[in-house]
């Protein structure tokens, strides 16, 4: 292989005023915000705003974003024939995909805009919702208008509105896995919108990306891994057991953070005060204590920390998100920076043409 950049690592291909990851400082800074601030202290619907607009809401802005938001809760007859129609074997990540191609009428044309950002993002977690309770009980829950974004998507999963710490934690873990730097998925967004496509044909290009393992893994193996380790007494004898294996400890270190993951200790901090309420979340805390004390002892020097996905799943756990919709939920987020990143192409868009290395034959 001779390219200097294999998978553009390190190349800049963009401006950008959305999102800034300093994985040297162990800062996620959105729009000029630090996530720490935002996740602790606002809801879904703000971060969505000031990543689409470039500012916090005022009080009526927020209020007119909400009553949009509940409006495109509610799915077309149609869009619910094919939800109940797909074969049982699709995967969720595949009906999102299917579906948001189904809402990419005449009304999604270029240029992008806000509102249809804001379409897109109200119907994810709905058709989620939607095809969840549908394989698993033959019925559908409704959107309840009273409830806020965050709040909605459980009562649809669950049928019960959720204990407010619940919807504290998810409201946590949404803002901040919306936003994330030029990742897979949202350069290939970029690039799609790059051709003056339309913003459903950018997202379907972005879940697509998503749906690879490589991107999209979802945290069942530190799911799993809590649920090995299964109480408080087995933690430090589970961790040592795997660490003189020699096996990875799953939950810990990034590629791009060389300190604490930023996204980690907000949802840390969320769920501390959490702990008294939920055993799961009181084990989740044990673990990382404990393990960041023996990674330091077995492999010293190597400043592994805690990653987004450790908290990530203790808080999907906590919430009683089932395994099969955590890349799916990781999706709903998401595709708030998405439709930010196309909107922000669309500006003052050029074409992406990169260049390849041609290493076959050459005619003589």
């Amino acid at each position: 292989m001779n390219v200097k950049n294999q998978g553009l690592a390190g190349v800049v291909t963009t401006d950008t005023a959305i999102s800034l990851v300093d994985g040297e400082r162990g800062r996620l800074i959105y729009r000029g915000y630090d996530i720490r601030e935002l996740s602790l202290h606002y809801e879904f619907e703000d971060i969505a705003y000031l990543l689409w607009e470039g500012v916090l809401p005022e009080k009526e802005e927020k209020n007119v974003l909400k009553a949009e938001f509940k409006k495109h809760r509610k799915l077309s007859s149609e869009m619910i024939k094919i939800i109940q129609l797909l074969p049982v074997n699709i995967p969720m990540m595949s009906v999102i995909r299917t579906c948001i191609s189904f809402l990419g009428d005449a009304t999604f044309n270029w240029p992008p805009t806000a509102a249809q950002a804001v379409k897109l993002t109200a119907a994810v977690p709905v058709i989620i919702a939607t095809r969840y309770r549908w394989l698993k009980e033959g019925r559908i829950i409704e959107p309840k208008d009273t409830l806020g974004h965050t709040a909605n998507y459980l009562y649809m999963l669950h049928g019960m509105v959720p204990i407010e710490s619940h919807i504290r934690a998810m409201n946590a873990y949404l803002i901040l896995t919306m936003e994330h730097g030029m990742n897979a998925s949202t350069f290939a967004s970029r690039v799609i919108a790059s051709t003056e496509s339309d913003m459903v044909s950018a997202i379907t290009g972005a879940v697509g990306a998503m749906k690879g393992p490589l991107h999209g893994g979802a945290p069942s193996e530190v799911t799993k891994m809590l649920s090995d380790i299964e109480r408080k007494s087995n933690v430090e004898s589970w961790l040592r057991r795997q660490l003189e294996q020699r096996n990875k400890l799953m939950g810990f270190g990034h590629r791009v953070y060389k300190t604490q993951d930023p996204r980690a200790e907000a949802l840390k901090e969320i769920t501390s005060s959490l702990v008294e309420e939920d055993a799961w979340l009181e084990l989740a805390h044990e673990v990382e204590e404990k393990a960041i004390q023996l990674l330091e002892e077995y492999k010293p020097g190597r400043k592994l920390y805690t990653n987004v996905e450790f908290y990530a799943a203790a808080v999907l756990r906590a919430v009683q998100m089932p395994d099969e919709l955590f890349t799916a939920t990781f999706t709903s987020s998401r595709i708030v920076g998405w439709s930010a990143n196309v909107l922000e192409q669309a500006e003052n868009n050029r074409i992406y043409r990169p260049q390849a290395h041609y290493t076959g034959l050459v005619p003589q």
